[in-house]
């Protein structure tokens, strides 16, 4: 089941993504949802492409989407798909290709599997939790970098411009990426050692992820550490720290500070 899923998740990925490319350095609408949170006309149709293709492959599973209006339904689903059609939406108007069409398939509040597809840059991130992860169909995993010391992490502009990172840099590498699920995909793929804010996200935000950097053989957590719990009543989550695994610790030890 998992394989097909895969399958239909990819494809409406990269359905999804090409309408968001159509719309790039284009004439769209944009609104406001709210503090550094735009809205347009990308997101609303890569939402209609990803809720049709996938609703109609799989309409026993729930959903849950920042474009579709959120109702109670999904709860009683043990499967969920949980989507963000466009993750990213700044960079997008801004015309920075840091930004990716997310899809992630949590069982029993679990994330078991993703699909993020940065659609300029034509990478397609894909991953079973257990089964393995690949960019473009070759296997990616974390790094093997043991230490915090020379480590890379992907942060956002805003943070590091804040200088959130300038007491760090002795140890760290700091490398502003957009895309909270573009820096999880960056990180499964091995091109940094971690992601980490304290700042709250959205289950939307980093579900597909989750899935893909467990399957390339690294940790997601919340700020205090602990595992990720799909499909709550607010889908709200207390910070990130993703990694290669062997750093997990100490980038949980930066965040407390």
């Amino acid at each position: 089941m998992l394989e097909q899923a895969l399958h239909v998740a990819k494809e409406a990925a990269l359905e999804a993504g090409a309408a968001v490319r159509s719309y790039y350095k284009d004439e769209y609408t944009v609104k406001d949802k709210g503090e550094d949170n735009p809205l347009t006309d990308a997101d609303l149709a890569a939402n209609e492409i990803l809720e049709r293709r996938l609703r109609e492959a799989y309409p026993e599973f729930g959903w849950l989407s920042e474009e579709t209006v959120d109702t109670p339904e999904r709860l009683e689903k043990t499967h969920v798909w949980i989507v963000d059609p466009l993750d990213g939406t700044r960079e997008f108007t801004l015309g920075i290709p840091e930004f990716v069409v997310s899809v992630g398939l949590a069982i029993d509040g679990e994330a078991i599997l993703g699909v993020l597809y940065n659609p300029i840059k034509d990478q397609l991130f894909t991953g079973i939790v257990g089964k393995g992860a690949q960019l473009n169909g070759k296997d990616i995993q974390v790094t093997p970098h043991p230490t915090l010391q020379g480590s890379r992490v992907v942060c956002s502009r805003t943070e590091m411009k804040k200088g959130w990172f300038d007491e760090f840099t002795d140890v760290l590498t700091p490398i502003p990426v957009g895309s909270v699920a573009y820096k999880f995909g960056l990180v499964a793929a091995g091109e940094a050692e971690s992601t980490f804010t304290p700042r709250p996200r959205s289950e939307w935000d980093i579900c597909g992820g989750v899935a893909i950097v467990h399957a390339a053989g690294g940790r997601c957590s919340n700020r205090h550490g602990e595992p990720y719990a799909f499909n709550c009543v607010k889908p709200l989550v207390d910070g990130v720290a993703v990694t290669n695994t062997t750093i997990h610790d100490s980038i949980l030890g930066i965040m407390d500070r």
